[in-house]
């Protein structure tokens, strides 16, 4: 049987499962509502029997509607997702773990309480150490819903020949049945460097390496899962935060560690980290670049400190009938020096009104000088402070900064360049300002890291009555947050495809982490940041000064079928140190597929392969192009309506993987990014059974 075919099997029976339970639930509720009302009634009895009967009467009632009302309210509580795991051990019995303990009318277990002894081997058991767990699953409900399943192998080679495994487990199990030495020992390794990974210590920073199919997603997931249950008194309370690059992440993350009952794990894409926005757009690699490098935030400095456009070039103020006038140059000198004060400017208005009025006096003290009059200083500066006029002018000429406000000013290409000047060239100025002009696809990943250091540089505006969340602009404001705005006070941070994230990126992430101990995991060579030394010397301040610092290393490839990882190393293998390439352990006998064709010819050829991995695949099939020809090439495909069918761009196929894949032009992916062979390896191992090739040039295949 097909892998979707035994998913969808193996769905229904838990579905069952869970039907179950919620049918309980339902008898276990009338039982608690029915104890409430009789003891509503023993309490209208006690009104008509004799005065020393009532108080045990009235203690008996208050008891009993006490304890319904608390069954009630853990009932209610508990109803969401109630049934998130299950245990099968060496003995064939299964141990269903969940938010709350339930027994049927005969006493017999339904659900074990995830937080009893019982359902301890759930998050504590491993493959080195799997207290007698063969299959640990994850299930994944919405209300009553069974929607996933995910399966780990924790005793490969004690897995009955009847027991239908799921997801990343089901290769661990054939590698345990299998009859040949190699075999055990490749599984044995695969569990035995991952589960190492996984009880690794909690401070400090532990990083994960690996290539292509590893699992070093799912290990750091477990590792989390892990950490909280075996450290819960030092990490719980502060709570864990999980960054991937993408919402397609945080969904697959949402599956691997359950919710467990509590609010402790927050995860988060890229585009989220920053309270109150969420962006999904990705910059062209040349742009991306000067965004995330550590350059832009010297402009941003400048461009923070620079006159606000609207501000006015000339105070007049009139003091005891006479003019007192700052023009342009002389209020900018004000503003300059406000500025050395080192503090954000939005706590600097105090000071930037003391140095105006400081400003004015020097302006009336010389007026009286070149008339033989003198003035009382203090008392000029008091009454001039105390002016509607002068806070006006105030108001208008140091308003209050905002991180997108500024970013709106820097469309104006004179202004950036005037910021940029010696940090940026031309181009770069002209692309930048270009970009920031046109807020019609809303703001990209890579500018959530600009906001959020403007956030920091501009200092927060004054609070507002009944506000929760600190705008980002003006016009803009979010929900509640399950936390304080912007909170810094995690006690682990977890950051996958760390090796993409751009020196800007690692300052905002290292921010939500300045007391926390870290998972960090990447593979350098699929990293599509062009100067890693800037990225990793960014990483380095992000983690701070920690206690310990370790790093593992997976190396085997599990994902990919050696014959399509083959193809894929072929073509990075320049650009790839000794042994950073993990080894395919998995043999298929079905070769990837180049097929030239013309390009007039593409559409066409798209169409034709993808019919035809559709027919030979019953799970999903990718379609991976250049970026910018995703709206292209879906049209091409738009007339083929199938919901296992996707069209993603080369930098959003990251983390992701499909049956087959059809991989649209290569020489595109190469040429549209500043580290193209990387970006076009990470592509060509989206695909665990099938990959067909379509490219109009051969160059992209190096020469032997």
């Amino acid at each position: 049987m097909s892998e979707p075919r035994v998913r969808r099997a193996e769905i229904a029976i838990e579905q069952a499962h869970v039907d179950r339970v919620y049918t309980r639930l339902d008898e276990l509720r009338v039982q608690a509502e029915a104890m409430r009302t009789k003891g509503y009634e023993i309490g209208q009895g006690a009104q008509r029997e004799a005065i020393f009967e009532q108080a045990s009467m009235l203690f008996e009632r208050d008891m009993m509607v006490y304890h319904a009302n608390q069954t009630l309210q853990t009932l209610d509580a508990e109803y969401e997702g109630l049934v998130f795991g299950r245990l099968d051990d060496r003995e064939g019995e299964r141990t269903y773990v969940g938010r709350l303990g339930i027994r049927d009318a005969e006493f017999d277990n339904l659900v074990t309480d995830w937080r009893a002894p019982a359902a301890a081997a759930f998050y504590q058991a491993t493959a080195e150490e799997p207290m007698d767990v063969v299959r640990r699953r994850v299930i994944r409900c919405s209300g009553q819903n069974v929607l996933d399943v995910d399966d780990d192998v924790l005793i490969a080679d004690a897995v009955p020949e009847d027991m239908a495994i799921v997801g990343e487990g089901a290769l661990m199990a054939a590698l345990g049945r299998s009859r040949g030495e190699k075999m055990r020992d490749i599984v044995a390794t695969i569990q035995k460097e991952q589960d190492e990974v996984i009880r690794a210590p909690w401070r400090g920073v532990t990083e994960i390496t690996g290539g292509p199919g590893t699992g070093k997603t799912a290990v750091a997931l477990h590792r989390a899962a892990y950490l909280l249950y075996r450290y819960r008194r030092q990490l719980g309370g502060a709570g864990v935060l999980v960054i991937g690059p993408s919402g397609v992440f945080t969904s697959y993350i949402s599956r691997v560690l359950p919710s467990m009952g509590e609010t402790n794990v927050e995860l988060r894409a890229l585009g989220e980290v920053l309270d109150g926005l969420e962006a999904t757009r990705q910059d062209p690699a040349p742009l991306a670049a000067v965004k995330g490098s550590l350059r832009i935030r010297k402009v941003l400095l400048r461009a923070l400190r620079d006159t606000p456009p609207e501000a006015p070039e000339e105070m007049r103020i009139v003091y005891r009938g006479e003019v007192l006038k700052l023009n342009a140059r002389e209020l900018e000198k004000v503003r300059r020096k406000a500025h050395t004060q080192g503090a954000p400017p939005n706590r600097q208005r105090i000071r930037a009104a003391e140095m105006l009025l400081d400003a004015l006096a020097a302006k009336a003290e010389q007026h009286a000088k070149d008339d033989g009059r003198q003035i009382d200083r203090a008392e000029l500066i008091t009454d001039l402070g105390e002016r509607i006029d002068f806070h006006r002018f105030l108001v208008v000429w140091w308003p209050v900064l905002y991180p997108a406000q500024i970013l709106k000013w820097l469309a104006d290409e004179k202004r950036l360049a005037a910021a940029a000047k010696g940090i940026l060239n031309r181009q770069e100025i002209s692309m930048l300002a270009a970009d920031f002009a046109d807020r019609s696809r809303g703001w990209s990943i890579a500018d959530v890291a600009l906001l959020d250091e403007l956030r920091v540089l501009v200092g927060p505006p004054p609070k507002r009555k009944r506000r929760q969340v600190v705008e980002v602009e003006p016009e803009r404001s979010g929900g509640a947050p399950t936390r304080p705005e912007h909170y810094d006070e995690y006690s682990h941070v977890v950051v996958d495809e760390s090796q993409d994230l751009s020196p800007m990126q690692w300052r905002m992430v290292g921010r939500r982490g300045k007391y926390a101990s870290w998972t960090v995991v990447g593979d350098p060579v699929q990293s599509s940041w062009p100067d890693p030394a800037e990225a990793a010397s960014a990483r380095d301040q992000a983690f701070g000064v920690k206690t310990a610092r370790r790093r593992f290393t997976l190396r085997t490839n599990y994902r990919n079928s050696a014959e399509i990882f083959d193809l894929a190393a072929k073509v990075v293998a320049g650009h790839a140190e000794s042994g950073e390439l993990p080894v395919a352990v998995r043999r298929t006998g079905v070769e990837p597929e180049v097929r030239p064709v013309e390009a007039a010819g593409l559409a066409a050829a798209t169409q034709a392969a993808v019919k035809e991995l559709l027919g030979a695949v019953e799970g999903t099939v990718g379609v991976i192009t250049a970026m910018d020809r995703v709206p292209e090439v879906a049209g091409w495909l738009s007339g083929q309506a199938d919901e296992r069918l996707k069209v993603v761009g080369s930098l959003d196929s990251k983390g992701l993987e499909y049956d087959a894949v059809v991989l649209v032009e290569p020489n595109d992916l190469i040429t549209e990014s500043t580290t193209g062979r990387r970006v076009l390896y990470v592509a060509l191992t989206r695909a665990t059974q099938q990959l067909i090739v379509l490219a109009s040039n051969p160059d992209w295949i190096p020469a032997a």
